[in-house]
Order: structure tokens, then sequence, then C-alpha cells
């Protein structure tokens, strides 16, 4: 089908099913979300930025991470939102397959800040004395540079595919918002080669990440314990607690996501919503939470600056 017969193409969206009714109180939590990841991820921004001493690897790591929050919560606020204010499911085509790029070239992004962000914990315990001649900014601006090229590349050809396929009538999505598989299943004609690119894709990216993510912490497991010294050992653990915290909540509800996808025609629509939420959008709130209760210069800047007394507490 040629892309002008696109032209009146449209696709509706799903909010919570059973619950239309008060879908507008549903709002109020979902915006409060969103006003959350927000805030948390730019003071993120600003504290590392604006802080001489937090201008090393690791906070260079968890400044990206907060970039592809803020980016990964704008991709889905767009549709979110209004349907539970206003009721509007309608979306068109052009919009739904910008949307589902961004969407999934966010969350390859933040899957790639994931690795390099135990890359970095494993040199931190690994190689402590050499850890800044490793990772020089050129090697951190080199690692960041890659994982936006290596995200944009992979998810180019997924509109495209998309558009040049013919929709049958009934054009209804199951989430708030455009996913790659969501859309495809809607097409009229084999989608197998849609279907193998994009298995591939999620192979060749959170696959082999999250693999290569376990076998850091296998290495980071077995350097700490040869350290001599428990506290020490404790001390080198707690650094990877975050991170850690991180990577659980990226991870756990995309695995069940996409189990549900591929394999679960006995799940209930609202199951699959409730864990498209939790996978999109709690991470961006939760991710500055964390990293500021356990980074210990994070949180006395932020201290400083609420004001809340933060000003005359030291470190010790």
């Amino acid at each position: 089908m040629s892309d002008s017969n696109h032209t009146g193409t449209f696709f509706f969206l799903a909010g919570l099913p059973g619950i239309e009714a008060v879908h507008k109180w549903l709002f109020i939590p979902l915006c409060a979300m969103y006003v959350a990841s927000l805030v948390g991820n730019s003071l993120i921004l600003w504290v590392v930025r604006s802080e001489p001493s937090l201008h090393q690897p690791m906070y260079y790591f968890l400044l990206m991470l907060a970039v592809t929050d803020l980016g990964l919560s704008a991709s889905t606020l767009p549709t979110v939102l209004p349907i539970y204010l206003l009721g509007l499911r309608k979306v068109a085509m052009d919009m739904c397959l910008a949307q589902l790029f961004f969407i999934h070239t966010f969350s390859i992004m933040e899957s790639s800040v994931l690795l390099t962000m135990a890359l970095d914990r494993f040199v931190a315990i690994s190689n402590p004395l050499h850890y800044g001649t490793i990772l020089t900014s050129p090697r951190v601006a080199s690692l960041g540079l890659a994982s936006v090229v290596r995200s944009v590349g992979l998810h180019i050809p997924a509109p495209i595919m998309l558009r040049k396929l013919p929709y049958c009538q009934n054009r209804l999505l199951s989430h708030s918002y455009c996913l790659h598989p969501d859309v495809m299943k809607l097409a009229c004609v084999d989608t197998h080669i849609n279907s193998a690119y994009g298995l591939f894709v999620v192979l060749s990216t959170l696959g082999v990440d999250s693999v290569l993510i376990v076998l850091s912490y296998v290495l980071i497991l077995q350097t700490a314990l040869s350290i001599a010294s428990k506290a020490e050992r404790l001390k080198a653990l707690n650094t990877c607690v975050s991170h850690i915290c991180a990577v659980l909540l990226f991870y756990t509800p995309m695995i069940g996501l996409s189990m549900i996808h591929r394999f679960g025609r006995w799940a209930s629509p609202s199951s699959r919503v409730l864990l498209s939420y939790v996978h999109f959008l709690i991470p961006p709130v939760l991710n500055p939470v964390v990293y500021t209760i356990k980074t210990k210069q994070i949180r006395l800047r932020m201290l400083r600056l609420l004001g809340s007394g933060g000003a005359g507490i030291r470190d010790t």
C-alpha cells in the first residue's frame, strides 16, 4: 500500500478497560507521575552539572540515564494524559509511528546506559587505582554517542516498514501509546518480516545488554569476595545498590510485557495496560529517588537546594 493511502488512517488507543467512569480521576496520579519524573530527572541534571565534585564518569552516566528517562516520559505523555482527561483515543498514523519510534529508541538507549553503568561499577571495583585513566571523559562521551547511534539506527526501519502495511478496519490498540508489536498485529497481511526484524532488534539490544549486565555483576561479585576486609567488601557492593535497583525497575516489567505480547493470549487487557505503565512510567519516576537516597553527594546537594537545613550538613 502506498504512503498516500495512509493519509486518513487512524488508530485508537486504550486506557484501563472496565473503569472508564473514573478515567478523569486517574488523570491526577498519572499527571503527578509525569511531574515527578520531570522534576526529579531535571534536578539530577542540574545537580550533576552544577556540582564540580560530581564531574566523574559515574555521575556522567547518571546524567545520561536522567536524559533517557526524560525522553521516555516525553514520548508517552502526549497520548496518555489526553486519554484520561479528555477521552481522546484517536491518533493519526504518522503521530503513532513517530511515537513508537521515540518510545523504543529511548527504551534501548536506557538499556545501553544501564550497561555502561554496569561497566563503570566493574572498573571502579576491580581496578580502582586506574579508574580515572580507563574511563576518561572522551571514552565516556564515546560510550554515550554509541548508545544513541545504536538506538536510533536500529529503530529507523521499524516505522518505515509499518507504514507500508495495509491495516484492517479494526484499529484498536492494546495500550495508551503506540508500540511496535501492537501496531504490527493490526495489519491485514503477513508480518513475518516485521516480526523477525522486531525480534532481532530486541535480542541484539535488550537481550545482549541484559546478558552483559549479569556477566558484569558476576565479575563484580567475584572481585568483591576476594577483598580481605569485610567492611571494604560491603562498601564496594554498596556502590552497586542504586544501579541494581535501576536494572530491576527497567528489565523486570519489560520481560513480563514481552511475554504477554508474544505468549499471553490468556492475559486480561487491563493487565497488559498496567504492566506497560509499570515498565514505561515507573522507572523515570523512581530512578531519581533511588539515586538521591543512595548517593550521598547528590542527597546533600538536594538538601542544600531545598534549604531545609541542608546547608549546615557536612560530609563526615
